[in-house]
């Protein structure tokens, strides 16, 4: 899943090459993971490139920042004429936005404010389906990890932030080591939490179960706009805590993400979900969320922001 190079990340106010966009080895970031950060798709839709939910995100990398107390001095007008301009400038259709901002340098001791500038980037590349293809189609094999989400009372868990990957990062090895794509972590209490890097929503008997915020998940957009097409499709959608049982007798089991898009899982800990195939709540939701993007699916909600030149307000360094 390597990352083809463009030639311009967004750095600052700036765009700068994407072999100049570096920082030190001191940086406060590299050693401590004190960034935040967002993911984002770009569409080449009917109307041209496409960027999704862009001012949720950018203002959810707000309240990332805001929860870290970090002072960075950019508006989301600024940033959403960045990720315009990496998509425009690189002339990319489809591709995937990183906004970032982190403490570079300054200090090592662990207390950053006021001592460590903000740097802040947005680069923005190919990249194929989080999940691959082929499970986008048929569904993907995945397992309840040894490792615990991390909550709250260690971590504010709605933070996007770079150092909580870290737990991420032990699922997804451990799962993959073990010969799945992915895991699923448990809460402290026990109960479903979400994947490495995906919400999780289970299906039984018609209706759709998803953990609630309370259970040590991201806030995931994608995650709410599966909730609001499956009230346009007048699916019941439950937010409860899920003991891990309910994997293994669910109907349908699904991933969201930006990354991961609406991915099926068709076994959990090597016992098949239904028929071993996307099922059919599963396929609707389908549907209906990648409709936004080839005009089968009404942007009710105004989800789709056009990439267009005239809205650079950035320039080359």
């Amino acid at each position: 899943m390597g990352i083809k190079p463009t030639q311009f990340i967004w750095r600052n106010g700036k765009l700068i090459s994407w072999k100049d966009a570096t920082l030190h080895v001191m940086s406060h970031v590299v050693h401590y993971g004190s960034s935040v950060f967002e993911g984002l798709r770009a569409y080449d839709t009917p109307q041209g490139p496409t960027i999704f939910r862009l001012d949720d995100h950018l203002r959810r990398l707000m309240d990332s920042a805001k929860i870290y107390r970090m002072d960075h001095g950019r508006s989301i007008s600024e940033l959403r004429d960045a990720c315009h301009a990496v998509i425009w400038e690189n002339r990319l259709t489809n591709a995937y936005i990183r906004p970032l901002m982190f403490f570079g340098e300054g200090a090592l001791g662990l207390n950053p404010l006021g001592k460590c500038q903000v740097e802040c980037f947005v680069a923005a590349f190919e990249w194929a389906p989080y999940l691959g293809a082929e499970g986008l189609e048929n569904g993907i094999d995945v397992c309840v990890s040894s490792w615990n989400r991390t909550t709250s009372a260690s971590i504010p868990v709605l933070s996007k932030a770079g150092g909580h990957y870290l737990n991420a990062q032990l699922i997804v090895t451990e799962a993959q080591r073990h010969g799945y794509v992915e895991g699923i972590s448990v809460g402290a209490d026990g109960t479903i939490s979400e994947g490495s890097g995906e919400n999780l929503f289970l299906v039984r008997d018609g209706i759709i179960y998803t953990p609630p915020l309370a259970s040590s998940i991201l806030s995931g957009i994608t995650r709410d706009t599966v909730c609001r097409i499956a009230e346009q499709l007048e699916i019941r959608v439950i937010e409860q805590k899920l003991p891990r049982e309910m994997l293994y007798i669910a109907d349908e089991v699904f991933f969201t993400g930006t990354a991961a898009e609406v991915t099926p899982i068709r076994s959990v800990d090597q016992l098949p979900v239904g028929d071993r195939k996307p099922g059919p709540i599963t396929k609707r939701i389908q549907q209906e969320f990648f409709g936004l993007f080839n005009g089968t699916t009404e942007d009710r909600y105004g989800w789709l922001d056009r990439v267009e030149s005239k809205q650079q307000q950035v320039h080359l360094s």
